[in-house]
């Protein structure tokens, strides 16, 4: 069983960054594929940043294109979303999520394991 646990949320000016990380429970992190979705108050979760299965290559959102950036530590079992120019319409409780599986990874049924999400806002 693979538990993900996110950090880093809170409270932004419009502008602002943050870097949200997600650390995971086994040191086989590195064979999973990993991403980040986002879910808004009344609103279906969506996708933000993911890896491909490889890890070599990075998806994102074209709402969020240019702006955030995943990342990865190996060593520490850990995914990172760095968030730049954040925007009131980025609020939302982010999550991270690892599959096990070559599937679409844009799609939240891709995923085999979420996290409890971390609570993103960002004040105009």
């Amino acid at each position: 069983q693979v538990r993900l646990v996110e950090s880093g949320g809170g409270l932004v000016q419009a502008g602002g960054s943050l870097r949200l990380s997600c650390a995971a429970s086994i040191r086989t992190f590195s064979s999973y594929a990993t991403g980040w979705f986002r879910q808004a108050p009344g609103k279906e979760r969506e996708f933000v940043a993911a890896f491909s299965w490889n890890g070599g290559n990075t998806y994102y959102a074209h709402s969020v294109k240019g702006r955030f950036t995943i990342s990865r530590d190996n060593a520490k079992n850990t995914v990172y979303l760095q968030m730049n120019s954040l925007k009131p319409e980025d609020t939302a409780v982010y999550y991270c999520a690892a599959r096990v599986e070559m599937r679409d990874a844009t799609r939240r049924e891709s995923y085999n394991y979420w996290g409890q999400g971390t609570q993103v806002t960002v004040s105009s």
